[in-house]
């Protein structure tokens, strides 16, 4: 019987992976931080590892023939995380890996995170392992979470679109791609939403969808960097935040794809929905 590996089922992108898996029925080990916070999911057993932590994780591998990673949450050493994991992936014998990853990864993205997927990528091409990547797109669900206390959504994102996707879609995916791994190997698949939206747009439809005001306002750069460093002075974050704005801007993030629909079985959910 297959073993599925599934990290970060205490969030909401692997929980919801874990919760699906337990409703097919299939036997799955849940690899946390903290065993305290794991889901309790019928059938599942749980094991402790970070990321970071090489020879951890390789035993909390060890038996798992097709393994979910979702990637590390941000942090200056968060190639070096992925890669240690990959490691202890190869290490404990795992057979097939699915990695979420970002659409555009590379060492080239204008998104910054986007270039720490990339480098995951190029590690995983390295390992020798059987690999699915499920490259999302940024998550609608975000959307309003962008907006501060006043409705108020600030960044040089001009008139640029992006084909956003619903967390649970990405969920959906990657649920269907394990249950049915042998048919995915070696698979990438870049997972958006049905339409690309601008935040003009968007500002727009959350306004009419939850009854309250919101707005867009198309900072500069330089206002950019500005106004999020009264939020932290770590280089790497401010540099992610902004350019989650300028790829929006210069249309690296506006490709649609029909894969969430190919892979789920249902249309892509819209931004109407997830809010």
């Amino acid at each position: 019987m297959t073993l599925f590996g599934i990290t970060g089922s205490t969030g909401k992108l692997g929980g919801a992976v874990a919760r699906a898996l337990g409703s097919a029925g299939v036997s799955q080990r849940l690899i946390v931080r903290d065993p305290g916070r794991a889901p309790e999911i019928p059938g599942a057993e749980v094991a402790t590892a970070d990321y970071g932590d090489l020879d951890a994780a390789t035993v909390a591998l060890r038996g798992v023939d097709v393994l979910l990673m979702v990637s590390a949450s941000e942090a200056p050493n968060r190639r070096e995380q992925h890669r240690t994991f990959i490691d202890a992936a190869v290490a404990a014998g795992v057979k097939h890996l699915v990695y979420t990853s970002f659409a555009g990864a590379g060492e080239d993205a204008v998104f910054t995170l986007g270039r720490d997927h990339g480098d995951a990528e190029a590690a995983l091409a390295e390992s020798g392992l059987v690999t699915t990547l499920l490259r999302d797109n940024f998550y609608l669900d975000y959307f309003p979470v962008f907006a501060d206390e006043h409705g108020v959504i600030r960044g040089p994102a001009g008139d640029g679109r992006v084909a956003a996707v619903a967390r649970a879609d990405v969920a959906d995916a990657a649920s269907a791609v394990l249950l049915d791994h042998a048919a995915h190997e070696g698979a990438v698949y870049e997972l958006t939403g049905s339409e690309a939206i601008s935040f003009p747009e968007a500002v727009q439809r959350m306004t009419l969808a939850l009854g309250r005001p919101f707005s867009f306002v198309d900072e500069t750069i330089e206002e950019a960097y500005a106004s999020r460093r009264v939020f932290t002075d770590e280089q790497f974050l401010l540099d992610a935040w902004v350019s989650t704005y300028t790829a929006i801007a210069q249309g690296t993030v506006e490709r649609i794809t029909d894969d969430v629909q190919r892979l789920s079985g249902h249309a892509p959910r819209r931004l109407e929905d997830v809010i």
